[in-house]
């Protein structure tokens, strides 16, 4: 078992897959000889060649197009989007084709395919190049999303969204990209898309996080068993849609009390479908109102004030002992 950073878990993950099925190719910028703006594609360019992984113009528009197009036809296309910030340009793709084919053919064409784009704030990059909208693609049915948050799950949910046979939106949050590393198993692994995860035990208040912000979370929650004797229950959400309410349910019937932490803007996002669910079949059980730890419903800043804008330990902190004390 070897100890790796979710770059290369990711880089890891391509390599098995294009192995193990040779339906599998890799698009998009720069994806081949360059080997990728953060090196998530390297060495597959000279291991499996330019009919495999495919460098493509910049035109992120055509790079879903044709992704779509070679799912339906029998391939099975991991689309690489060099950032989050510019897959504007191919929502009405993965909106008007992907996202519908399932439903338009009655069950009778699917599109395997996925998108993988680097997202999220913490490395203190340009403009278009740090947002966070997961919840454009959550709000659109026939797609599901998948967000890592350590390099083990990352592996493992790039298998299965490769495998799935609908379009898979996967997230990678890049401020995680080499922030640690994590002993990633010899042999395949993968993790059910819609299963979250329960990261650390506790009875007195539920966190709920995923993707970069979910190591603030757990020192948030390694903090408040220090200086406050409370056990925060920490759940690792993984996906998107689908969404494990089962999971948020007993987790926060068990506690009363629960803050929910992304790193998105606040209005419309995650946090208030997670809320929401929460009001509609735990309500009874809630001894607070359940908080938000979110970014601003503003572009992210720039360099120094990104910081400002991201949640933290001690906003996540902040958050749950005025639960707890509520």
């Amino acid at each position: 078992m070897a100890e790796m950073n979710m770059a290369k878990a990711i880089n890891k993950a391509l390599f098995e897959a294009m192995e193990r099925d040779e339906r599998v190719v890799v698009l998009g910028e720069d994806v081949g000889k360059d080997e990728g703006v953060f090196r998530i594609t390297e060495g597959l360019h000279a291991k499996f060649g330019d009919r495999r992984v495919i460098d493509t113009p910049l035109a992120e528009s055509g790079i879903v197009g044709t992704a779509i197009g070679m799912a339906i036809y029998g391939l099975r296309p991991v689309a690489e989007i060099q950032f989050s910030g510019f897959d504007y340009y191919n929502y009405h793709q993965l909106e008007s084709h992907a996202a519908r084919f399932r439903n338009r053919t009655r069950g009778r064409i699917t599109v395997p395919m996925v998108m993988r784009a680097p997202y999220g704030g913490g490395i203190r990059a340009l403009e278009h190049h740090s947002e966070s909208r997961e919840a454009i693609y959550a709000h659109t049915p026939g797609l599901k999303v998948v967000i890592p948050s350590s390099p083990r799950n990352a592996r493992a949910l790039l298998h299965s969204a490769i495998q799935d046979p609908d379009p898979v939106i996967y997230y990678e949050p890049k401020a995680v990209y080499r922030a640690f590393k994590e002993e990633v198993p010899d042999q395949l692994e993968t993790l059910p898309i819609g299963q979250a995860q329960v990261v650390k035990k506790g009875s007195d208040i539920t966190l709920i996080s995923y993707g970069a912000s979910l190591r603030p979370t757990l020192e948030a929650a390694e903090l408040l068993e220090e200086e406050d004797n409370c056990h925060a229950e920490v759940i690792d959400l993984l996906s998107i849609v689908p969404m494990d309410s089962e999971t948020i349910l007993e987790s926060v019937s068990k506690t009363g009390r629960a803050v929910v932490v992304h790193e998105g803007p606040r209005t419309c996002g995650v946090g208030s479908e997670i809320i929401a669910r929460i009001n509609e079949d735990a309500l009874l059980y809630l001894e607070a109102p359940v908080r938000r730890v979110t970014g601003y419903d503003v572009p992210i800043p720039y360099f120094s004030k990104e910081r400002f804008f991201l949640p933290d330990t001690d906003k996540i902190l902040e958050a749950a002992r005025e639960t707890l004390a509520f």
